[in-house]
């Protein structure tokens, strides 16, 4: 695998071939199988556990957290039919506004 950006995309194409997969084999087939409720619950429980890292902890605990945080999120998509293009793109559809214009474009819609 890639040691840069492009881990994500290469991780989310590993992490949507695991759909359908062996829960006895696969941690991310078993997350699978247990439904979109477990994969948000788990993304939620390593978010908050980033946090924690974030605020009391070392910085190798909050990489570790960042990285479990990454690929629940990376499995929350996966199981939702989200690609990583269609949040890179909304990214870069931002980069230049200021987050507060930002913001306030969605409160109008």
């Amino acid at each position: 695998m890639a040691r840069d950006s492009h881990i994500l995309d290469e991780l989310y194409a590993v992490i949507a071939s695991r759909k359908g997969g062996d829960p006895e084999k696969s941690y991310t087939a078993k997350l699978f199988a247990r439904g979109r409720g477990k994969i948000a619950q788990k993304f939620g429980e390593e978010a908050v556990e980033a946090v924690v890292a974030a605020l009391s902890e070392g910085k190798d605990e909050l990489v570790s957290e960042s990285a479990d945080t990454l690929y629940h999120l990376l499995a929350l998509w996966a199981d939702c039919g989200v690609e990583p293009a269609k949040v890179w793109a909304e990214l870069a559809k931002r980069t230049g506004t200021s987050g507060i214009d930002e913001k306030k474009s969605r409160a109008k819609k």
